[in-house]
């Protein structure tokens, strides 16, 4: 392994975890964000990610590794776009599986998650545009970061073993979202196994990459009011309880 990839994955692998608690950490300890704090986070993620792209993209050309390798091509266009259809309808349908299972099951909903959607999700038209923007920054960004350079390295590294590949990228993608606790670190490792392993049935990142846009703009567009209103019903059956009312 090139010294400079080793040093990028040993980046990623902690800087980034502990960088995005502590951002995450500091934003919980508001009593409300505002708009002002939403925009510098979406503004910051973006440009950050986008730099990060730059620097590896850099890098592999510097070291001459062929592009297709790093997922960046399609070999079989109609095989790509079947996959990529399938791909996105189950996560489509999970998502909204999901959040029908918030509206009905509100108890359900608990930890630091929701508190956290709420926090960093949009709020209002202005803040959804710019929302956008970084959902199609993180789906191709990180898709090149984890499932391109990050899984081709270790697979690389491992001597070719492909399990190692997708293990170790999707361990990478999982320690990027500690900030989400226990629970979204384990969802986001099977939804990495998950992605790496279509990424390297197809050869390409863009299965993963149109799924990953998915996941994320349905939860920042539709699951905030399900949140807010599931932590109310919740709030008022507590209260319900303290005071003796059944």
């Amino acid at each position: 392994m090139h010294w400079d990839f080793a040093l990028i994955l040993i980046f990623f692998l902690t800087a980034v975890p502990l960088l995005g608690l502590r951002r995450i950490r500091r934003l919980m300890r508001m009593p409300e964000t505002t708009k002002r704090n939403r925009l510098a986070l979406y503004g910051s993620t973006v440009v950050f990610q986008w730099l990060a792209v730059a620097f590896i993209f850099w890098r592999v050309q510097a070291h001459r590794i062929p592009l297709p390798d790093l997922g960046l091509a399609v070999a079989r266009p109609g095989f790509t776009a079947i996959v990529t259809i399938l791909l996105s309808a189950f996560v489509l349908g999970y998502q909204l599986v999901s959040l029908r299972t918030i509206s009905t099951h509100p108890e359900l909903v608990r930890g630091t998650l929701p508190q956290i959607a709420l926090k960093i999700f949009p709020h209002d038209s202005t803040e959804r545009v710019a929302f956008l923007a970084v959902v199609a920054t993180v789906a191709i960004c990180e898709e090149w970061i984890y499932r391109g350079f990050a899984q081709w390295v270790i697979q690389d590294w491992s001597g070719g073993i492909i399990l190692a590949g997708i293990a170790g990228s999707a361990l990478m993608f999982a320690l990027a979202h500690l900030y989400q606790g226990p629970r979204g670190v384990l969802a986001t490792f099977v939804v990495g196994i998950l992605f790496a392993t279509i990424r390297t049935w197809t050869g390409s990142l863009m299965a993963p990459l149109v799924a990953h846009f998915i996941v994320d703009i349905i939860a920042g567009f539709l699951a905030p009011p399900r949140f807010r209103k599931a932590l109310a019903i919740t709030a008022g059956r507590t209260e319900e309880s303290v005071f003796g009312v059944s």
